[in-house]
């Protein structure tokens, strides 16, 4: 079963809160974080444009 993807504004919102959290320093843990949202933040901007096409 196909797992559904969240809006990119909202996973990019999610993205600020965790920069605006870690005060500009990632620490080992975020850092894990945060590349895992940029990876959902890229699918959901291919989802975004396979849906306008």
């Amino acid at each position: 079963m196909a797992r559904s993807v969240r809006p990119a504004a909202e996973v990019n919102e999610e993205i600020r809160a965790l920069w605006s959290r870690s005060g500009g320093v990632l620490l080992p843990a975020d850092q894990e974080r945060y590349q895992r949202l940029l990876i959902e933040w890229a699918a959901a901007v291919r989802s975004d444009v396979l849906e306008a096409a």
